[in-house]
């Protein structure tokens, strides 16, 4: 069954939002043609950027919708299903399935902090739940508090339709374990830090799910791109180049608002985030559009 490789570059899409913090649903196929232009590999539909935590079930409906509508078969779509319960995962899942999706990514729960055979037993559920939708873990610690042990990994990794996991922890020890643990398995890791993707290329990964290709795609896919094609060097250079925004995420405002902002200075209709997060203040939005105009140069 597991014939879809996750790999590449492939941005967590932003929300686009109106000034009163409802859906801008006519926005959507702008932002995708953004990222599709700029070589992405695959789309991620409700992911962490994409403000899933702050949307109701109908509006995930919505959003997945016209995505997919928008991307009409161009790129795969992935769909974060991971709710804090098994119960809604799986409620998700089935949603996703309904609408097409071609893999869904199952975040391990927060809040609460379960056992690794617990966690084992959710994803073991949610991978059945699935069927013949591939699967893809995804480890964010930094979020929820929570770490999957390269061991749950493996087992979890002999599932027929469990394909690859997004690891966010920014640890590249325990990222090498991962790999290390599913080689000869046919399961992908990718880095769900995109200031990582050089170094994650180089131990193994597989690509990136990257919030900054949300803004620059073409800079991140060239640094995928120059990396696989063994020019260390310049995919190297143009890492640092990145480096500044990805730096500016926790450094400039509340995540997820930088990405967002960065977007509307380009042109791109992605609007605020939701309440209780905040635009920029003066000073921050000041320091980001000299990074957002630097990184334009780069991406030419």
């Amino acid at each position: 069954m597991k014939g879809f490789k996750p790999e590449g570059v492939i941005p967590p899409l932003v929300t686009p939002m109106r000034s009163d913090g409802e859906l801008n649903e006519e926005a959507i196929p702008v932002l995708v043609d953004h990222v599709i232009k700029g070589g992405v590999h695959a789309i991620f539909a409700l992911g962490s950027q994409s403000e899933s935590f702050a949307l109701s079930f109908e509006e995930k409906r919505r959003v997945v919708e016209r995505v997919m509508e928008a991307v009409d078969g161009r790129v795969p779509v992935l769909v974060g299903v991971g709710m804090i319960t098994t119960r809604e995962t799986l409620r998700m899942i089935r949603l996703a399935n309904e609408l097409g999706a071609d893999a869904v990514t199952v975040m391990t729960p927060y809040f609460i902090t379960p056992s690794q055979e617990e966690l084992y037993d959710h994803f073991h559920a949610a991978a059945q739940e699935a069927g013949d939708t591939p699967v893809l873990l995804y480890n964010n610690p930094q979020r929820t508090h929570v770490n999957l042990d390269p061991e749950t990994v493996a087992r979890l990794a002999e599932l027929d339709n469990v394909v690859g996991m997004k690891e966010s922890s920014g640890d590249l020890m325990l990222t090498m374990r991962y790999i290390d643990a599913t080689r000869g398995m046919d399961f992908s890791v990718l880095m769900g830090n995109d200031a990582l993707l050089f170094a994650g290329l180089m131990i193994g990964a597989v690509g990136a799910v990257s919030a900054s290709a949300n803004a620059f795609p073409r800079l991140v896919v060239r640094i995928y791109e120059e990396a696989k094609a063994g020019r260390i060097n310049e995919a190297r250079e143009l890492q640092y180049k990145l480096l500044k925004f990805r730096v500016a995420f926790a450094s400039l405002g509340t995540f997820p608002v930088v990405v967002k902002e960065a977007m509307e200075m380009l042109g791109l209709p992605a609007g605020p985030p939701r309440l209780p997060v905040k635009p920029l203040d003066d000073e921050s939005r000041r320091k980001l559009e000299s990074i957002v105009k630097e990184l334009k140069e780069v991406e030419g």
